[in-house]
């Protein structure tokens, strides 16, 4: 499951984080991740990277790419299975807003995945920057392989979808911003091999916590 959960454009105003975990909750992902994590709005006192993970499941990576004394602004991959390893990726491009990129490699019961997570820019030539790191972080055909998140990418020329779904052939094809009238596939799961794929979902009731809907897949780990 990846989604963004920064209320902006009007909605959740007062950030009901126990809103964005209920939703959560009731698909019951092995894997999430999330964009726009804010410990600097409300509940003060509270870290919503901690509360996330402590909600959602047993491992969480948070990516930091804003740091304040007020709190943290950033993503996180939370998971249930155990993080084999994993890093934290700076994918910035130079005067943009930092952006990361999480990589990890899980331990499933039907073999590792590798999964990264990300957020990537607003403007054309950074995001076409950043998706060719993304390609170096994929790495070798050698397990089930899943890049989900923020991709900000509504372009058909030079555009991240283009590049990714070459190597990662199964991919979510909704329409997620804005939530009330979804027009544009921001949020995307890219996977490998196609046949991992076993079902690709949205949830519309998402609508009144964030201006994104999440995507949700069902997949299969394929030993390669």
């Amino acid at each position: 499951m990846t989604w963004n959960i920064n209320g902006t454009l009007g909605f959740n105003p007062g950030f009901d984080l126990a809103g964005v975990i209920a939703l959560i909750g009731r698909w019951k992902p092995d894997i999430v991740a999330l964009q726009e994590v804010d410990s600097r709005r409300p509940p003060k006192g509270e870290d919503a990277f901690a509360l996330l993970q402590s909600a959602l499941g047993q491992h969480g990576i948070p990516a930091h790419s804003i740091v304040t004394a007020d709190g943290h602004y950033g993503q996180i991959l939370i998971s249930s299975y155990p993080v084999i390893r994993s890093e934290i990726h700076d994918i910035s491009a130079p005067e943009r807003e930092p952006r990361r990129a999480i990589q990890a490699e899980l331990e499933t019961a039907a073999g590792p995945v590798r999964v990264v997570a990300t957020h990537l820019g607003l403007s054309i030539g950074e995001r076409r920057q950043q998706a060719q790191l993304l390609l170096t972080l994929i790495g070798a055909a050698d397990m089930t392989t899943v890049i989900l998140g923020d991709f900000n990418d509504w372009l058909f020329v030079g555009s991240v979808r283009s590049a990714l779904a070459r190597v990662l052939p199964g991919r979510s094809r909704f329409r997620t911003f804005p939530s009330f009238l979804p027009l544009l596939r921001l949020d995307r799961i890219y996977c490998r091999p196609r046949e991992a794929v076993h079902g690709m979902y949205t949830d519309r009731n998402a609508r009144r916590l964030s201006d994104h809907l999440p995507v949700i897949a069902d997949l299969a780990v394929t030993q390669l």
